[in-house]
């Protein structure tokens, strides 16, 4: 069994409040969820509003394939935008059982 794992650093440049940050969130939450079978979750920068970490998890029996599905959630958060700004990623691939 092979985990993939991919945290995405993102930057509202328009950010102001912590509820323009939930909203930008749900959104991409379910547009990630409606195309890729992938677990989501916010990882980190809780308390911030201009910075959002956001964590990618897939489960697969090839680690090529787990790396492919997490490329291509980030390829595909990077082109939907909304007023975000990707400023990193980073994907690890575990070896389980």
């Amino acid at each position: 069994m092979h985990v993939g794992v991919c945290r995405v650093l993102f930057r509202l440049p328009e950010g102001n409040s912590l509820k323009g940050k939930r909203q930008f969130l749900r959104s991409l939450t379910q547009r990630v969820k409606n195309r890729y079978n992938v677990a989501i979750a916010e990882v980190g920068d809780n308390d911030s509003w201009q910075l959002v970490a956001v964590g990618f998890a897939c489960v697969s029996n090839d680690p090529r394939h787990a790396n492919e599905m997490l490329s291509k959630v980030v390829a595909y958060v990077e082109s939907i935008g909304d007023d975000a700004e990707l400023l990193d990623y980073e994907i690890e691939l575990e070896h389980f059982f």
